[in-house]
């Protein structure tokens, strides 16, 4: 049966001061940090149990996952975090306060017993990095040095966990899609011609060979390296001089030369070949909304440092207790195919299972039965759990 729906506007906030103002929103010289969101849930609805989605850096309900899952009778908490739309000062450590936060709202304000935390894209690896702190708290400080006391903030465990189209990590992900060919990051019109991926003249073409794949992945990594150094030394030299310059942003240029987006033998799945979830794949490498485009110093080390970043799926799944249902889309157009499967053989419970919807795509865009195969998946395993 399905259920008319209604949407209600919600704002969370809580007490914090910040060395310096890093976002809008009334965070930092104002001392409290604001969150906004939307409660999707049925009319009419007795469930004491709510799904809770939050991604790093956008919003989530306008998807079709959440109004979908309303109209079958269940409540879905879409929250922003402080960073919403503007990843460019994102700290890993304090979304996890903000996500607390919203925990506790949920259960306290809002009166459901359950939350269950649902994980899409980038809101996975988030949502298991929440939880294997609120299980285990061990962070005091970010990355840069900064105190964030996660130990002491007493976040609320979620109740379960639901992974979809969820990748391992934004860095993970920036490490295999940044343009290795750039070998200066002030002039990205210097570059080197054996990993150019979008010149006419680039020596290989798909399906690339497997020794020069290994070499473009090296060259990935050595890339991020590169610039975690330079982040890595600009901040100290900031910390010696000891004035009140304490932040630096900064550009990464050509950020979407991923080899699996041209060549469908590399991680295969049902995607299609020469795009993307944004687009063109050239056009994203240059484009403003690649990833890491805008960064500061300090957010490079919490979000985009494959070395620095604890935000990482795998990593933090071994930590982790609660059920856990993953939902693996066979045609995604964002997240590596083996991406959900790792989470899954990593997560430290018995009490789990992993299912793979053929042919959906990352957004389940235009695609109105792969989306009601996800309902039906999240349904059975809700009801297993009498939540």
């Amino acid at each position: 049966m399905k259920h008319e729906i209604e949407q209600q506007w919600v704002h969370v906030s809580y007490k914090e001061t910040s060395k310096f103002t890093e976002t809008y929103g009334f965070v930092g010289s104002q001392g409290t940090v604001n969150l906004e969101g939307v409660l999707i849930k049925p009319k009419k609805h007795d469930r004491k149990t709510v799904f809770l989605m939050m991604h790093p850096s956008s919003t989530l309900q306008l998807l079709p996952l959440p109004n979908a899952m309303a109209a079958n009778g269940y409540p879905v908490l879409c929250m922003g975090s402080r960073y919403v739309k503007n990843d460019s000062a994102l700290i890993y450590e304090k979304i996890l306060l903000d996500l607390g936060a919203c925990v506790r709202y949920a259960k306290g304000q809002l009166g459901y017993e359950n939350v269950i935390l649902l994980g899409w894209s980038g809101g996975g690896s988030l949502a298991l990095f929440y939880q294997s702190q609120a299980q285990n708290p061990t962070i005091t400080h970010t990355p840069a040095g900064d105190m964030v006391d996660i130990k002491e903030s007493g976040l609320t465990p979620a109740d379960g966990i639901v992974l979809e189209a969820a990748h391992r990590s934004r860095a993970r992900c920036l490490s295999e899609w940044i343009d290795p060919s750039v070998i200066d990051e002030l002039n990205p019109d210097r570059r080197n011609p054996e990993f150019d991926l979008y010149s006419p003249s680039l020596s290989v073409q798909p399906p690339y060979p497997q020794q020069w794949l290994q070499a473009y992945r090296q060259a990935q990594l050595a890339r991020v390296r590169r610039i975690t150094d330079w982040v890595q030394e600009t901040l100290e030299t900031l910390k010696k001089r000891n004035t009140a310059e304490i932040e630096r942003c900064f550009v990464t240029h050509r950020t979407m030369a991923e080899p699996r987006f041209l060549d469908g033998s590399i991680d295969p799945n049902d995607r299609k070949i020469g795009h993307c979830y944004m687009g063109i794949p050239e056009t994203v490498n240059t484009g403003p909304v690649g990833l890491a485009r805008f960064s500061t110093l300090r957010s490079w080390l919490s979000q985009w440092s494959i070395d620095h970043s604890r935000a990482d799926g795998e990593s933090c799944a071994r930590h982790i207790t609660v059920p856990l249902l993953a939902i693996e889309h066979s045609a995604d157009d964002a997240v590596p195919q083996r991406d959900i499967g790792l989470m899954y053989q990593a997560y430290n419970s018995t009490d789990k299972q992993m299912h793979c919807i053929k042919g959906a795509n990352h957004y389940f865009k235009g695609q109105a039965e792969e989306l009601a195969q996800a309902i039906a998946l999240i349904t059975d395993w809700t009801q297993k759990h009498n939540w």
